[in-house]
């Protein structure tokens, strides 16, 4: 009994998540998640994660620059900026391995 009890309280969650993903979206409201939510009664308690991806004023995670981003860069940069910064970074390679390796 706990367990299905415990079980029904996860899916009104879930179900209360979906509508006000809904509602964000201005959705069409689905009748199975509003039984969902009225049969868990005031028992929801959605994630705070949950809640702040729902909610729109909520501030936002950085997010990290992706590959396409840094390829727009890139074309925006000087091409001898780029050659410059791989020799760089070659012969920053390069003395980094010469001091741990002894072979080289």
């Amino acid at each position: 009994m706990e367990r299905d009890a415990e079980f029904a309280t996860k899916k009104a969650e879930r179900a209360c998540l979906r509508s006000c993903l809904r509602e964000k979206y201005r959705l069409p409201k689905s009748e199975q998640d509003e039984i969902m939510i009225q049969q868990a009664g005031d028992d929801i308690d959605v994630p705070e994660e949950l809640v702040n991806m729902v909610d729109e004023n909520a501030p936002q995670e950085e997010e990290n620059p992706s590959i396409l981003g840094q390829m727009q860069n890139i074309q925006n940069m000087d091409m001898e900026q780029i050659k410059e910064k791989a020799q760089a970074t070659l012969v920053e390679i390069k003395s980094k391995a010469e001091e741990k390796c002894t072979v080289m």
